[in-house]
């Protein structure tokens, strides 16, 4: 056999492909904004190697600590109201069939909003500040967390219900003790697509009057010109997000496989 014809294999086991992904990612990000196919000095701003000069420049200086820890904070709390309002609605409607069919053309029409849409009447109602940032997270969150809750109800085995009514158990002491942990991996599922959620809507909304957050320091690094830091701040972003998303997808595989 060819030696050569192994070489693709052995780079695959040294080299994890996420890995050689984000190479690649990094090469094409750097061929659009080298200055060897432009001379625009603002496109060269954007470049891997300034981005990254201003990542480093702004963790040395501590800038951007505080507004990556309110961002956070906001994004935790947005997420915590969400989960408190749309686990038990999930579980709600998928124990009751007629309150599900009462209220699904009403929650479809409202989930189709964009929730960027409601930010006029956040301020309006709720004034400027963290609380329209906070209900504007918590209604772009909240859709997919009843979803998964009361698909994860439905799919419950019929077996195991069947099995608490026999043990004389109360409606809560099934809900408790069987529907919930039966339901733990489409929590999880829908906390992963509520965090990606929040965190897209989170920049625009720290756009709205506040005056701290990773959205409010891209509208700074905007008007003071420093493109670099802009950009610098935009893969702050993606690296935060994707680090949450890791995490939740790490504990749905844990629980799947514990069970």
């Amino acid at each position: 056999m060819n030696p050569t014809s192994t070489l693709p294999t052995r780079l695959r086991l040294r080299l994890p492909l996420p890995f050689l992904g984000l190479v690649g990612g990094a090469f094409i990000w750097w061929l659009f904004t080298t200055p060897l196919w432009h001379s625009n000095p603002i496109v060269a701003d954007f470049s891997p190697e300034r981005t990254l000069a201003a990542l480093g420049q702004l963790f040395a200086s501590g800038t951007i600590i505080p507004h990556i820890q309110t961002s956070l904070r906001r994004m935790l709390i947005g997420l915590v109201a969400a989960i408190a309002i749309g686990v038990p609605l999930g579980i709600l409607l998928g124990l009751s069939r007629p309150l599900e069919q009462t209220t699904s053309a009403l929650f479809q029409l409202i989930r189709m909003i964009s929730p960027l849409s409601w930010m006029p009447l956040a301020v309006m109602v709720l004034g400027i500040g963290d609380l329209p940032v906070y209900f504007l997270l918590t209604i772009a969150a909240i859709w997919p967390l009843i979803l998964n809750a009361s698909a994860g109800v439905l799919s419950v085995n019929q077996r195991w219900l069947m099995l608490s009514r026999s043990l004389c158990a109360t409606h809560w002491e099934t809900v408790s003790q069987v529907i919930i942990p039966a339901i733990v991996p489409h929590l999880l599922t829908g906390m992963r697509l509520a965090i990606g959620i929040i965190w897209i809507i989170l920049v625009p909304a720290e756009m709205l009057g506040v005056s701290a957050g990773l959205g409010y320091y891209i509208l700074d690094t905007r008007d003071r010109l420093s493109y670099s830091e802009l950009m610098a701040v935009i893969l702050i972003i993606g690296i935060i997000g994707y680090g949450l998303d890791s995490v939740l997808r790490f504990a749905h595989q844990q629980w799947t496989h514990q069970r």
